[in-house]
């Protein structure tokens, strides 16, 4: 397992070593013994979560509050999407900046993101399969987002051969500017 820093601290992308034959292919989705040892995060996940998606569907961006707020561990088993991270962390010297980075079922890659950060992403297949492990249960309550198009953020997300779907609450959040953190 590689794993390797983006311009957003604590951060990391993930690139699982995959080994293949004649039978097909295997690799390790997640070690804790060599996550810790290469980040210095001991994280204990508790949910793991799950959605399938056709193109184009944008989901997020989504975030958990206070003492609910997530870490994720997240991937993609079949298909691809645009995945997209926004450092939330009022104190941080990237507050407001943000991350991409395709996650396809072919490339493998993974994506940490620390508690602190919007998430959501944008679907580039159809039946696309997306995977994630949380370290904290999800609480309704604590959930909140920012608005896919925030133009302060300028996400420059990729540009498809179908209208963008979003669900009508995604449609209504906020921008980053407007959240009470």
């Amino acid at each position: 397992m590689q794993i390797k820093k983006t311009n957003l601290d604590g951060c990391y992308i993930i690139q699982p070593r995959l080994f293949k034959d004649e039978r097909g292919s295997f690799f390790e989705g997640f070690n804790s013994k060599i996550f810790e040892e290469l980040t210095g995060l001991n994280l204990d996940f508790v949910q793991d979560n799950q959605s399938t998606s056709s193109k184009g569907v944008l989901r997020g961006l989504h975030f958990q509050k206070g003492k609910y707020a997530q870490a994720k561990l997240v991937r993609v088993v079949r298909g691809s999407v645009q995945d997209v991270v926004v450092d939330i962390r009022p104190k941080s010297k990237t507050f407001g900046m943000y991350f991409s980075i395709i996650l396809s079922g072919e490339n493998n890659t993974q994506l940490f993101i620390p508690r602190g950060f919007a998430h959501g992403f944008l679907v580039l297949e159809e039946n696309t399969i997306f995977t994630y492990k949380c370290d904290n249960f999800y609480n309704k309550e604590s959930e909140s987002g920012i608005i896919y198009n925030d133009v302060n953020l300028n996400i420059e997300w990729k540009n498809l051969d179908v209208d963008y779907k979003l669900s009508q609450k995604d449609l209504q959040l906020p921008k980053l500017e407007d959240l009470v953190l």
